[in-house]
């Protein structure tokens, strides 16, 4: 994690440096594109929040309904000294869970299906996972760290810019250079997603005693999206949908995707670009 965060902040001081070099005095615009980016991210953390509850249909958790739960995230919560979180449920189709919101003001959505499917100790184990995303303020981690990469972007951009002749080549150029390098820090933020879940297992395990329930719980979550997926891709062979429609049928957002406690990963390319480590391995350190 400190390696992969010194590269991060070395990226970003080596953005700086260059933006001072290149443009000395005449950081006008690139200041302005510079400041909008950092006031994006902060509007990103601020939407997206809220468009998160509202892409899974969220609704607030009855605490007569489910009084047992409330209970256990009151426990959980007060072992990691944070605030309670606000708990929701939804309709997301597949086993899921997720966490949005920073240590006072947190949100945990749990799927109605991950419900179904679990016991009342695994059940505990995802609380107390997504809980401790919370009160490591990872959304705010992830957030900087994706804010990092849109500045390194927007600097390499403008050095294509300014060092060429100006014109409608250097501008498409510019914009390839541009995602090039966002691509590639992108890869150390991703970095960061994955150890965050390593994390957030481990202060998971250490808040109930042990680490089998969440190890059990993960276990079906993983069986359940297999199954979710394999019922999905049979309904798109035998409607003949297109590809928008596929992406609408497989369960979570995307952009909640990222969020959850679980995300489906492949071939080696989706590894290194997953913002989750593989199953298997979380499941051995939690039994370890």
């Amino acid at each position: 994690m400190a390696i992969v965060g010194a590269i991060l902040f070395a990226f970003y001081s080596v953005a700086v440096a260059a933006a001072w070099f290149f443009f000395g005095q005449s950081t006008t615009i690139l200041g302005i594109a510079i400041v909008g980016s950092v006031l994006l991210v902060g509007v990103q953390y601020k939407v997206g929040k809220w468009a998160a509850l509202r892409s899974v249909g969220a609704e607030d958790m009855s605490e007569d309904q489910y009084q047992e739960i409330h209970w256990m995230v009151e426990d959980i919560s007060e072992s990691m000294n944070v605030k309670k979180p606000r708990l929701m449920i939804a309709d997301m189709g597949v086993p899921n869970a997720f966490a949005v919101g920073r240590k006072g003001a947190g949100v945990v959505v749990v799927s109605r299906e991950l419900m179904q499917i679990l016991e009342k100790d695994e059940i505990e184990g995802v609380l107390a996972h997504e809980i401790a995303h919370i009160a490591n303020r990872d959304v705010v981690t992830m957030q900087l760290g994706q804010g990092i990469a849109s500045i390194v972007a927007i600097v390499a951009q403008y050095i294509v810019l300014f060092t060429g002749d100006n014109d409608l080549a250097d501008f498409f150029l510019a914009i390839f250079v541009g995602q090039i390098v966002q691509f590639i820090v992108m890869i150390f933020v991703l970095a960061i997603s994955r150890y965050r879940e390593y994390v957030a297992d481990a202060d998971a395990k250490r808040a109930i005693g042990n680490g089998d329930p969440l190890a059990r719980a993960l276990e079906k979550i993983s069986q359940g999206n297999a199954q979710a997926a394999e019922t999905s891709r049979n309904a798109q062979r035998t409607r003949g949908r297109g590809r928008q429609n596929r992406q609408r049928d497989s369960g979570v957002d995307q952009q909640v995707s990222a969020l959850c406690i679980a995300s489906p990963e492949r071939g080696f390319l989706e590894k290194v670009l997953s913002t989750h480590p593989p199953m298997e391995k979380r499941i051995q350190r939690l039994r370890e």
